[in-house]
């Protein structure tokens, strides 16, 4: 019987890659499905609208009756282009949206049939959800869950097939208040962050009342073709591949790199951006990344909490209309062994409500010191909470990007850039932390000395660094691709929070005792940049030499999610977390708890595909060739052929013979491993034991799986290979 990996390649042949016809402008199209801007003031009343952008802006609360008007409006804008149905779209703790399907149809007392959507189903919405991972917080008699609307995320219409649904943006919280999901933290700790800065914008600027986060995130994946994939057990189940003999060529030409975009891949992103744009979401680039079959797509930075929503929906987007084109969108930190994994770049930064960027450098002494300002207190937030940095970038698939040719270690550090970096320096030097009357003190500092050379080089030319300043942003380099954009951007906001407001505190108590505001600020930035300055690296992230400076130094370098995953429950984040209120104690160690348990799942998956796969499929394909060589062996033996000319199957047949019982024994021995590790109740050291006792097992039974590969007939072989899945188109 013909096997899968031989039809999708006769399939192959066969597949259209026409392109879909788009008419007209992208600004035709965008946002034509969210209820935003101009149609939000279309539908709603002068009194409503005032009401929901003051909500939007100050996060005050709307009240009862101006629910109930931008939930008509919201209907009836929604019916007009054809949907019948509306959901409380929110982003549990699974890193996957969710969303349960409403009728607007309803049926009154006397049989009457009406559309209705009032504004209690607006605002909150009791989907029960209770198998979602709540990490202790809800109790089976107690598993209710609650959904409520964040007005400051648009409702969308999402489009699937021949059915439409209003998709209302919200939290996800238990019956108690905690929360159990990924938006509810980060709008916490977004309002921090905005109270801190917005107290020290003041200092240089008393008109800043509202400061913003914005992200710019790069959403890197791969493509294959669905018929192929669907033949890799392994991809299905787990998003990588756990076997795999490296191709011939892989991307060591680099000729993929920025090259022309295959037309079926072409095909399916001119799809995949329509649809984007009809919700919003403003995509602005698109290019083929460095390894084959690897691509990249960037919008416009937007706000944090929207930006975030947008790539959530993104990757739901990707995999909805790949189905369309026959292919399979791979988000997984590595799926291919031995080129680059992927990753999703959070590009983060801050502006006022005056419209600066505050981490843009100014052409005033003045807005200098202002920058410089959030530029330090950026650099000491990472210095001083480079662990939770660690853990908001911790999951099994991104373990194994990290610290590979292709990604940033798992040290975090900060890479400035040569100009800044003098800068720092000049600060650093001040003899005995003396500094001059105010005008002197910030003109010799002299920062607009360098701006010309920072405008011209803003971007760093450091790629191993996993905390990077580009010029008038920080880039986030570790995030892995399959991850939500909020668990880094929750951590970097709230750590950027307390910072500012323990600076707030210092410079105060300097101006209290008699120093000018220039000169406490001053005198501040120093005092940190001496207090962060271990973080600071300009080299090679990838260097052993790295490794062992940044031991000395005392910079951490854990390399697996179970161990990176306890700086979330320290004493030091449980303060942090309570301070700020984005986490009380017993969400963090419920959060913990969740990603322990996930851990240990997609390890243990990992671990029964591989041992399926080794058993069911490479061994019986190995079995059957070595059988093939040996009835071949004894034919020539028995023509009366010597040793000599059976010496080269033998040698084979041996080969073969050696890596098939390598791989039964630790198959059989993973599987009892597995056994006495799936008796431990502790979560943490069942995850550590996933990880250091279950996993090198995978490398083992991979490294002899690919040895057959090779050595196997290629017509008994039958999973599609790497040159299969990477290169054909």
């Amino acid at each position: 019987m013909q096997s899968l990996r031989f039809k999708a390649l006769e399939g192959l042949a066969g597949v259209d890659s026409t392109l879909t016809e788009h008419d007209g402008k992208i600004t035709d199209v965008f946002g034509s499905n969210v209820f935003s801007g101009k149609v939000v003031r279309e539908y709603l009343s002068d009194e409503a609208y005032k009401s929901l952008m003051n909500s939007v802006k100050n996060g005050t609360k709307l009240e009862r009756k101006m629910s109930e008007q931008i939930a008509s409006g919201m209907k009836a804008w929604a019916m007009k282009k054809g949907v019948t149905h509306y959901t409380h779209w929110f982003q549990p703790l699974t890193g996957t949206t969710a969303e349960k399907h409403d009728s607007f149809f309803t049926l009154k007392g006397d049989g009457t049939a009406l559309e209705t959507f009032d504004g209690d189903a607006l605002v909150q919405q009791e989907p029960d959800a209770s198998s979602f991972p709540n990490g202790g917080l809800r109790a089976t008699f107690e598993a209710r869950g609650y959904t409520a609307w964040d007005p400051s995320s648009p409702a969308f219409i999402l489009e699937q097939g021949y059915g439409k649904t209003l998709c209302i943006p919200t939290i996800f919280v238990a019956y108690t208040g905690e929360s159990l999901d990924y938006k509810a933290p980060l709008l916490k700790a977004l309002a921090a962050m905005d109270k801190a800065a917005v107290d020290v914008c003041n200092y240089f600027d008393k008109n800043v009342t509202k400061v913003t986060g914005t992200l710019g995130w790069e959403q890197e994946y791969f493509l294959v073709d669905e018929t192929m994939a669907n033949a890799r057990p392994d991809l299905i189940m787990t998003g990588r591949t756990v076997v795999g003999h490296a191709p011939s060529k892989g991307q060591q030409l680099e000729d993929h790199y920025f090259g022309a975009i295959p037309e079926r891949a072409y095909a399916y992103m001119r799809d995949f951006e329509v649809e984007s744009y009809k919700l919003g979401i403003p995509l602005r680039t698109r290019h083929n990344e460095v390894a084959p079959s690897q691509f990249e797509c960037a919008p416009i930075f937007e706000e944090v909490n929207i930006a975030v929503d947008h790539n959530s929906l993104l990757m739901d987007v990707m995999n909805k209309v790949a189905k369309r084109h026959k292919l399979k969108v791979l988000l997984h930190e590595k799926p291919f062994a031995g080129i680059n994994g992927s990753g999703k770049h959070n590009n983060w930064s801050m502006s006022t409500d005056t419209g600066v960027n505050l981490l843009a450098p100014g052409k005033t002494p003045k807005t200098n010191l202002m920058f410089l300002t959030f530029f330090v207190n950026t650099i000491k937030a990472v210095h001083d909470y480079a662990d939770l940095m660690r853990a908001a970038i911790a999951s099994p698939s991104n373990d194994f990007r990290l610290g590979a040719n292709e990604a940033p270690p798992a040290i975090i550090s900060v890479f400035t850039g040569k100009y800044l970096f003098d800068v720092l320096q000049e600060v650093k030097n001040r003899v005995n932390n003396k500094f001059d009357e105010q005008d002197e003190a910030i003109l010799k500092l002299d920062l607009h000395r360098h701006i010309p050379e920072l405008l011209l080089d803003n971007t760093d030319r450091n790629r191993t660094s996993p905390f990077a300043f580009t010029g008038n942003k920080f880039e986030f380099r570790a995030v892995g691709s399959s991850a939500n954009c909020a668990s880094a951007m929750t951590v970097l906001n709230t750590i950027m929070a307390k910072t500012l407001v323990d600076f707030k505190a210092e410079v105060d108590s300097l101006i209290e005792k008699g120093e000018k505001k220039e000169i406490a600020i001053m005198q501040t930035l120093r005092k940190y940049i001496v207090d962060s300055e271990k973080i600071l690296f300009e080299g090679d992230g990838y260097s052993e030499e790295w490794e062992k400076e940044a031991e000395r130094r005392g910079l951490p370098n854990v390399k697996t999610t179970p161990k990176a995953l306890d700086a979330m429950i320290t004493p030091k984040a449980t303060k942090l977390y309570a301070e700020t209120g984005v986490y009380n104690e017993k969400e963090l160690h419920a959060r913990h708890e969740i990603l322990l348990e996930d851990y240990v799942k997609k390890v243990q998956i990992e671990a029964r595909v591989i041992g399926d796969l080794a058993t069911n499929t490479i061994l019986p394909s190995a079995i059957s060739y070595l059988n093939d060589l040996v009835t071949n062996i004894n034919g020539l033996k028995g023509i009366g052929l010597g040793d000599e000319s059976v010496k080269a199957q033998k040698q084979i047949a041996a080969k073969i013979a050696e890596h098939i019982n390598v791989i039964s024994e630790n198959v059989q021995a993973m599987i009892e491993a597995r056994k006495v590790t799936n008796k431990l109740t502790d979560s943490r050291q069942k995850a550590i034991d996933y990880c250091e006792k279950i996993k090198p097992y995978f490398d083992v039974i991979r490294y002899h799986s690919d040895k057959l590969e090779f050595l196997v007939d290629d017509k008994k072989w039958a999973l599609p290979k790497y040159r299969e899945l990477l290169f054909l188109r």
